[in-house]
């Protein structure tokens, strides 16, 4: 258990990056352009471009996928910016904020799930690679079944849990380093895609009206729209936290917006573009069918996205098991989350229906995060006014300054993800409630979650969660 008080003497940067600690001013060296290249990087991965062709996988247009995407992600990813400054204002990690609506063993709950999705996201990343890799190697003579997949799944797992068991200054060293020469590849390969692979920018899809265009339109924005900036609403504060205080609001705020708005349309748009031309939604036949031999100097760079992403996921994974007071080091939790997430990439290798697999995670994304954002939102922004007693988030269980478990927002929060459940369409049946299937198979999941788990905590929670001026952060 972390027992360390903010009140003590300071801690370095190096000792905060590892433990569960409030990052002191001292220790706050992040610049804007770090944080764009970190959720640049995180975001510049073939997932993206997977799922911008699963809206014309669903019969929609060319023109309907890109407006979900450009509309959708705008609305995510500004409200990601807001969990953003809350890292910069408190100094403190997004799972341990938690426990200022949730209570100081009620952020288990969250802390738990994040901890469970991040690692799942680490086997999720690395899989969407592998076909794209081995149709890739057979391009150049080399090939390989299932026993490639897993030599390059090891490989690939080895080099994120390297890079994310440093710590944060080496996440930053190789976003900062890394991204901006894969998106100088990503515009070779979109030049190459949109003039010489035969893109049908007409694209009509099926022709899909009504409820069915709307049905397909609010999957994909479930997906990839405001769905995807959703899933990152969890991790905003783990980056920001290092950002000093002193920095512009408004420039912190744009920086790590477009660092994730940017390559997610682009991507997805580039995912849509190309497949017009092969109407498949599987990564490797959606890359080498429209590039071939071309794919091969431009592929092998760009794979570095899905070690940008995980270093990111594995990061954020031991910060939410440390949440939990494990009395683990983080180094040793960072291999911990590489073990599992190298089985779950096995078991993932062996699913024949990609698109069902993956809308399936995708959607199980939507259902705690939206709910859990609404809490957040409303007890940071309406209830405390920002202001948090950061000293009070880290006492130890029992003490008097911090509600052990707040049960408004524990009700809130199931109830939220009861309703997400309740009126989303995914892919599995599992997946498609009552309530999007009373709407014609529209999918509202992630407005229905944060709707009502945002109502009962506004209704039941703290009409008071301010603190005194001396206290807060």
């Amino acid at each position: 258990m972390n027992r360390t008080s903010p009140s003590e003497a300071a801690p370095s940067e190096e000792a905060v990056e590892h433990q569960l600690l409030p990052v002191p001013e001292e220790a706050r060296t992040s610049t804007a352009a770090h944080q764009f290249w970190i959720w640049a990087g995180a975001n510049l991965a073939p997932i993206n471009w997977v799922l911008g062709a699963l809206g014309i996988g669903l019969g929609l247009s060319l023109a309907d996928t890109v407006l979900v995407l450009v509309v959708g992600n705008l609305v995510g990813m500004v409200i990601f910016g807001f969990f953003v400054l809350m890292g910069q204002r408190t100094g403190v990690s997004q799972m341990v904020l938690s426990r200022m609506a949730f209570g100081r063993r009620g952020a288990y709950l969250p802390a738990a799930i994040q901890g469970l999705i991040a690692t799942g996201w680490c086997a999720v990343n690395t899989w969407i690679i592998l076909d794209l890799v081995v149709a890739l190697l057979g391009q150049i003579g080399i090939s390989g079944g299932v026993g490639l997949k897993i030599v390059i799944a090891l490989l690939v797992m080895g080099a994120q849990v390297l890079i994310a068991a440093y710590g944060f200054r080496a996440i930053v060293a190789f976003e900062r380093w890394t991204v901006p020469l894969s998106l100088v590849v990503v515009l070779g390969m979109s030049i190459i895609a949109w003039t010489r692979t035969g893109v049908h920018w007409d694209w009509a899809g099926q022709n899909l009206t009504g409820t069915a265009r709307l049905s397909a339109m609010s999957t994909v924005m479930t997906a990839i729209g405001i769905g995807w900036g959703i899933t990152w609403f969890a991790y905003a504060s783990d980056y920001s936290r290092f950002v000093p205080v002193g920095m512009s609001r408004g420039k912190l705020f744009l920086s790590s917006v477009l660092g994730q708005f940017i390559p997610v349309v682009w991507l997805g748009v580039l995912g849509a573009t190309l497949a017009t031309v092969s109407q498949r939604v599987d990564p490797g036949e959606l890359v080498v069918r429209a590039f071939g031999a071309l794919a091969i100097p431009l592929i092998l760079l760009v794979l570095h996205g899905p070690v940008a992403t995980n270093i990111l996921n594995m990061y954020s994974c031991t910060l939410s098991a440390q949440t939990l007071d494990w009395n683990v080091d983080r180094r040793r939790l960072t291999y911990g989350v590489g073990v599992l997430a190298t089985v779950f990439t096995i078991f993932l290798i062996f699913q024949q229906d990609f698109a069902h697999t993956l809308d399936a995670w995708l959607a199980g994304m939507v259902t705690w995060v939206a709910p859990w954002a609404a809490i957040m939102l409303i007890h940071y922004w309406i209830f405390a006014r920002e202001r948090v007693d950061v000293a009070a988030l880290f006492d130890p269980p029992g003490g008097r300054r911090l509600v052990d478990i707040r049960w408004s927002a524990v009700v809130a929060f199931l109830a939220g993800i009861v309703a997400t459940w309740a009126f989303s369409y995914g892919v599995p049946e599992i997946l498609q409630g009552p309530g999007a299937r009373a709407l014609g198979g529209i999918d509202l999941s992630w407005l229905a979650g944060a709707l009502v788990s945002g109502v009962v905590y506004y209704a039941a929670g703290p009409r008071r969660a301010a603190v005194p001026a001396a206290e807060a952060a």
